[in-house]
């Protein structure tokens, strides 16, 4: 069977993890790199076996060696390159968040809908060996109606700076950083419902808190303490459709006790957490049950989940076949998103059009 040829543009510290799935993929092969640092690229290129390296996405886009690419780059850049690559004939596998506008996410849609190329958006969270359990469960009826849940994802000191702390190329801070993978993992667990409202608040009270002695964190390549432009923290309540709900905190800085990661869903028959551990509640003849699912590891396993996003990737790709995180559901995390940056700006709750 032919490898599916890989390129791979923006080598920051994420693309490690989507290099190293791709080399462990034995239907994958990374052919093309591309950086605007020709450095940094040459050197991603060398060690993984790639024979052409480009600082222009645009060349590399029109390499035909090149089927499938995996846009590792800053978030304002996500949309733009990711329209051309489809428009090029590349199936795309894009970093969350999709883009930085709902409106930008509707033309990347409109852009994929009208090629037969696959867009797969990197949600990581799904892929977990214990986020499919539990929507196995969740489908068979173990909890009933999933009415609500809570997602929280707290640092008390984890703000990287560089660009993820630069508004005008992240498009916000930890909200739509790491907020982006507990909302949808939350929601996609739930079903999927429709979003009916959204009611956040963002704050900016604490700074990136680059004075704090004694506790590391980790730092963008780009570190510029001096630049911060981005929320400390945001929550946000989101109603759907069909009644149930969810309730989001996510931080770079807070005054916490201690870092916390939270994923807990509730159910008219049982409920489980996903984060910190996998946990079923269950009750069973007039008791309630406390259940450990007996499997390889109850916590979230990133280099398993990754190989697991990049293997469905490739498969999609390969078969055509739609993938587990599809555009639309990119599309509606940016709805989610900017309602609740807008909520908080405009100080009420926003609707959604269904």
């Amino acid at each position: 069977m032919k490898k599916l040829g890989i390129g791979v543009i923006g080598t920051g510290s994420i693309s490690e993890s989507h290099m190293n799935a791709y080399a462990a993929n034995e239907n994958a092969a990374i052919v093309a790199v591309c950086d605007l640092n020709r450095e940094r690229a040459g050197k991603a290129a060398e060690k993984y076996g790639a024979s052409s390296v480009y600082t222009d996405y645009h060349d590399l886009l029109a390499n035909p060696e090149v089927e499938a690419v995996s846009i590792c780059t800053w978030n304002h850049t996500h949309a733009e390159i990711a329209i051309a690559a489809v428009k090029a004939g590349k199936h795309v596998l894009v970093e969350k968040p999709l883009s930085m506008t709902v409106e930008e996410a509707e033309a990347v849609r409109d852009a994929v809908r009208s090629t037969d190329r696959i867009l797969q958006v990197g949600f990581v969270r799904r892929y977990d060996a214990n986020a499919q359990l539990a929507k196995r469960f969740t489908e068979q009826g173990e909890f009933g109606e999933l009415y609500y849940a809570k997602a929280s994802l707290i640092r008390r000191l984890g703000n990287p700076g560089g660009w993820f702390a630069d508004k005008e190329r992240s498009g916000g801070g930890p909200l739509i950083d790491i907020g982006v993978h507990v909302i949808d993992l939350s929601w996609y667990l739930m079903g999927r419902p429709k979003v009916k409202s959204v009611s956040g608040n963002v704050y900016n009270k604490l700074g990136n808190r680059s004075n704090v002695k004694g506790l590391s964190f980790y730092q963008a390549a780009d570190y510029d303490a001096s630049r911060n432009t981005v929320e400390d923290l945001a929550n946000a309540l989101i109603r759907f459709e069909n009644g149930a709900s969810l309730l989001v905190e996510v931080s770079y800085a807070l005054h916490a006790k201690s870092d916390e990661s939270a994923v807990r869903l509730y159910g008219t028959k049982g409920g489980f957490e996903i984060d910190p551990e996998l946990a079923i509640v269950s009750e069973r003849h007039d008791t309630i049950l406390n259940v450990t699912p007996q499997v390889d590891s109850l916590k979230f396993n990133f280099q398993q989940a990754f190989q697991s996003e990049i293997d469905s990737f490739v498969a999609s790709a390969t078969t055509g076949t739609e993938p587990l995180s599809p555009v639309e559901d990119g599309l509606t995390m940016m709805r989610i998103l900017r309602a609740i940056y807008e909520s908080a700006e405009q100080g009420k709750e926003i609707e959604l059009q269904s």
